[in-house]
């Protein structure tokens, strides 16, 4: 993908003396009394802003935060608290900026958070009108918040159409970078883990990976469904009877290609969907009419694990079983660790799977940590985001 990259134009001395936009993903959650819970967001914005300062731009940094009401300000809709913790992480004062549409006053060497742009009429359906103006605010935009780069609003589409430059930030540039060594140009076999609740929320993107990958792994009420597609009785488990031939034409498209779909063949049943019910581990023909399916059992596990560090490229989005609950953790653990162990490049997404990730303690083991729930899933149903688009386009 051919884009201008921020960091280069740094290294050729081209922002000394600008004006830089960066559209950062700076929204984190907040306790009721809107103190920051978790910045990693946060903190994942610093290089790009200290690079931007460090070739001596006058940087200007917003972001939206939760869902507000255009042009109704509200006290918990605002980056104040984000802007205390960015200047705890800069090690300077980050003034915060309303009613900034019209003009901002910043200085080379300075930097300013300016509020909360979900609250600018027409940012939502990116307004020519207001993508004009702010694309007038700026000599340089940056768009570095791939968490957002599946939305066409004015901050991540419409003022990268009107600036003088847009170009992609170190974040959002190695997102690029890790999505085309895993789809584009991936080292084989390419493996895919794609688990969640619902056949119907991630069907598109199975059609999708069904004619890239090696072996597409399947999980959670995902793999009951395909389970009942192959035959097999999945007593009372949660799945989409109704789904079953969509789940039968992944298995032959991958099939047709020599490829596969590994059905589990063993699995871990409860009575209850509960952290304290009683794990049974059974065949996966010996499944009973009353029985909840609430991970994958240990052979199968193993099985997989096996073909995880043969893989060349792993591609990972959801645990395999209810791994919140420790009787139910262990497919998603074995996975995990397999991946760790694995010599192939991996990248991993979704909130669920950082989650595992995290409780795992694989963080520093796989290659690439998405930051984008849903910008991550549009990549992986072949979707081309606008953001990429857009900064595509400009590089042109």
């Amino acid at each position: 993908m051919k884009i201008l990259r921020f960091t280069d134009l740094c290294a050729q001395g081209k922002v000394t003396g600008q004006r830089v936009f960066i559209r950062a993903d700076l929204n984190v959650p907040q306790d009721d009394a809107g103190n920051i819970t978790e910045d990693t967001r946060i903190r994942a914005s610093v290089p790009c802003i200290r690079l931007a300062l460090e070739s001596g731009a006058a940087v200007m940094v917003t972001s939206h935060l939760g869902r507000p009401t255009e042009g109704q300000f509200k006290p918990e809709d605002s980056l104040a608290p984000v802007a205390k913790r960015l200047g705890e992480l800069l090690g300077r004062e980050v003034p915060l900026v309303a009613n900034w549409v019209d003009g901002v006053q910043v200085q080379t060497g300075q930097v300013v958070l300016l509020e909360n742009c979900r609250l600018n009429k027409g940012e939502k359906k990116n307004d020519e009108a207001l993508s004009r103006k702010l694309a007038a605010l700026t000599d340089i935009y940056v768009n570095d918040a791939f968490g957002t780069a599946h939305r066409a609003e004015a901050t991540t589409y419409g003022i990268a159409q009107f600036a003088k430059i847009a170009c992609a930030g170190p974040l959002l540039a190695a997102e690029i970078d890790a999505i085309t060594k895993a789809l584009a140009q991936p080292k084989r076999p390419l493996v895919a883990i794609v688990a969640g609740s619902k056949v119907s929320t991630k069907l598109t993107i199975l059609k999708s990976l069904a004619d890239k990958v090696d072996q597409l792994i399947v999980g959670g009420g995902i793999a009951n469904t395909f389970m009942l597609a192959s035959g097999l009785k999945i007593g009372k488990s949660l799945a989409e009877p109704d789904l079953l031939d969509e789940a039968k034409a992944v298995i032959e498209a991958m099939r047709a290609r020599g490829a596969g779909v590994p059905i589990p063949v063993d699995v871990v049943t409860a009575k209850t969907f509960a952290a304290d019910a009683a794990a049974t581990i059974k065949a996966a023909n010996e499944v009973a009419d009353d029985d909840l399916i609430l991970d994958i059992g240990p052979k199968t596990a193993e099985l997989l694990a096996a073909q995880l560090r043969e893989a060349g490229t792993i591609v990972w989005n959801g645990p395999v079983g209810v791994f919140e609950f420790d009787a139910f953790a262990n497919g998603t653990k074995v996975i995990a660790q397999a991946i760790a162990e694995s010599k192939a490049f991996s990248i991993a997404g979704g909130g669920d799977t950082l989650a595992a990730i995290a409780k795992y303690g694989i963080e520093d083991k796989v290659g690439y940590i998405s930051t984008g729930g849903g910008a991550f899933l549009e990549v992986l149903e072949g979707k081309k985001l606008p953001a990429f688009e857009i900064l595509e386009k400009r590089a042109a």
